[in-house]
């Protein structure tokens, strides 16, 4: 199915208004999924970092066969790939596997080995921001796993929102969800999870950026830490 539905910016905000209101978070995420699937058919895909399956777990629920977008940016932990297929398995969901243009060696022979610690910029834009613009011209809308309370830079996110850079519509289902409300809907559902975050990772991206949290610790402290980066630029 696909529509004719114009994307626009006065769209997203009359959405937004819409279901801003809706108080239960489960409610209110399968809502504007829901509504993404209907208003935009094929033209609509999630996202997904593969930290764990609830956002493609939501989104199955409410369009199923949804478009699932995956950044293989070849740098993984073995334990992301584990958790993309083990999803792509379970859940109702049309995985879409997102490729960099370069391979990890040829962005080696081109801008030299280890980019993403001399540079981590410029290597997430080209294994992450590139690619995923790419991915995304197919589309009308797109949904992410944001949520308000991950970080600063993230506190004023919208239910639905105008991704003005790309001229599409992006909904972020989760955006008022707590830890406590992703923790409730995991284990009521057994919602599968990436096996690193039983270790410390609260915020899984590539392996050579990543690390474990502290007790206490902000729960993306663990990406980029030491290298004054808290965003790849996907969400910018």
């Amino acid at each position: 199915m696909t529509t004719a539905v114009r994307a626009t910016p006065e769209l997203a905000a009359e959405a937004d208004a819409r279901f801003e209101g809706i108080a239960d978070p489960v409610e209110q995420a399968l809502a504007v999924l829901q509504w993404a699937g209907e208003t935009f058919g094929d033209d609509f895909a999630v996202t997904s970092s593969m930290a764990d399956g609830l956002l493609a777990h939501l989104a199955s629920r409410a369009v199923p066969g949804v478009n699932v977008v995956f950044l293989d940016t070849g740098y993984h932990f073995a334990e992301t790939i584990g958790t993309r297929d083990w999803l792509s398995s379970v859940l109702p969901i049309t995985l879409v596997n997102v490729t960099p243009p370069l391979t990890v060696a040829e962005q080696d022979a081109e801008h030299g080995p280890a980019l993403h610690d001399r540079d981590p910029d410029l290597c997430c834009s080209l294994r992450k921001v590139q690619p995923l613009a790419t991915a995304l011209a197919g589309y009308v809308a797109w949904g992410s796993g944001v949520r308000r309370d991950e970080a600063a830079t993230r506190a004023g996110t919208r239910v639905v929102d105008w991704d003005a850079k790309r001229g599409m519509v992006k909904v972020n289902p989760l955006a008022a969800w707590t830890q406590d409300d992703v923790d409730a809907y995991i284990a009521e559902h057994q919602v599968p999870v990436n096996p690193l975050q039983e270790i410390g990772y609260a915020s899984i991206g590539c392996a050579p950026c990543t690390r474990p949290v502290a007790p206490g610790e902000d729960a993306r402290a663990g990406r980029w830490a030491g290298r004054g980066k808290t965003e790849c630029g996907l969400h910018l």
